[in-house]
Protein backbone atom coordinates (compact mmCIF):
# COMPACT_ATOMS: atom_id res chain seq x y z
CA UNK A 1 0.00 0.00 0.00
CA UNK A 2 1.16 3.52 -0.81
CA UNK A 3 0.12 7.09 -0.11
CA UNK A 4 0.05 9.81 -2.77
CA UNK A 5 0.56 13.37 -1.57
CA UNK A 6 -0.13 16.36 -3.82
CA UNK A 7 0.60 20.07 -3.21
CA UNK A 8 -2.35 21.19 -5.31
CA UNK A 9 -1.81 24.94 -4.80
CA UNK A 10 1.45 24.67 -6.78
CA UNK A 11 -0.13 22.81 -9.72
CA UNK A 12 0.27 24.52 -13.11
CA UNK A 13 -2.41 22.45 -14.86
CA UNK A 14 -0.20 20.73 -17.42
CA UNK A 15 -2.16 17.46 -16.92
CA UNK A 16 0.88 15.17 -17.18
CA UNK A 17 -0.46 13.25 -14.17
CA UNK A 18 -3.85 12.79 -15.83
CA UNK A 19 -2.20 11.33 -18.92
CA UNK A 20 -0.09 8.91 -16.84
CA UNK A 21 -2.81 7.73 -14.44
CA UNK A 22 -6.28 8.82 -15.61
CA UNK A 23 -8.17 6.70 -13.05
CA UNK A 24 -6.48 8.55 -10.15
CA UNK A 25 -6.10 12.07 -11.60
CA UNK A 26 -8.60 14.46 -13.16
CA UNK A 27 -8.86 18.10 -14.19
CA UNK A 28 -10.88 20.69 -12.31
CA UNK A 29 -13.40 22.57 -14.45
CA UNK A 30 -13.13 25.45 -11.99
CA UNK A 31 -9.41 26.26 -12.10
CA UNK A 32 -7.86 23.80 -14.61
CA UNK A 33 -5.57 22.25 -12.01
CA UNK A 34 -5.21 18.54 -11.43
CA UNK A 35 -7.43 16.80 -8.92
CA UNK A 36 -6.31 13.74 -6.95
CA UNK A 37 -9.34 11.45 -7.20
CA UNK A 38 -10.30 10.32 -3.72
CA UNK A 39 -7.83 12.77 -2.18
CA UNK A 40 -8.47 14.33 1.22
CA UNK A 41 -7.35 17.92 1.85
CA UNK A 42 -5.13 18.36 4.89
CA UNK A 43 -4.03 22.00 5.00
CA UNK A 44 -3.47 22.24 1.24
CA UNK A 45 -1.85 18.82 0.94
CA UNK A 46 -4.16 16.32 -0.72
CA UNK A 47 -3.51 12.66 0.02
CA UNK A 48 -4.98 9.25 -0.68
CA UNK A 49 -3.92 5.67 -0.01
CA UNK A 50 -3.62 3.44 -3.05
CA UNK A 51 -3.15 -0.31 -3.55
CA UNK A 52 0.14 -1.70 -4.85
CA UNK A 53 -1.26 -2.28 -8.36
CA UNK A 54 -1.74 1.50 -8.84
CA UNK A 55 1.88 2.31 -7.96
CA UNK A 56 3.54 2.13 -11.38
CA UNK A 57 1.24 4.49 -13.25
CA UNK A 58 1.16 6.96 -10.36
CA UNK A 59 4.95 6.84 -10.20
CA UNK A 60 4.89 7.91 -13.87
CA UNK A 61 2.55 10.75 -12.87
CA UNK A 62 5.05 11.83 -10.21
CA UNK A 63 8.05 11.63 -12.54
CA UNK A 64 6.25 13.48 -15.35
CA UNK A 65 5.13 16.37 -13.13
CA UNK A 66 7.23 19.38 -14.20
CA UNK A 67 6.76 21.22 -10.89
CA UNK A 68 7.39 18.17 -8.65
CA UNK A 69 4.28 18.52 -6.49
CA UNK A 70 3.48 14.79 -6.25
CA UNK A 71 5.08 12.45 -3.74
CA UNK A 72 4.47 8.75 -3.15
CA UNK A 73 5.42 6.98 0.05
CA UNK A 74 5.17 3.30 0.98
CA UNK A 75 2.95 2.62 3.97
Amino acid sequence: MYKIIQQRNKCIGCNACVEAAPQRWGVSRIDGKSVLVGGVDKRGMFNVSIPDWEYEENLRAKVNCPVHIIDIIKL
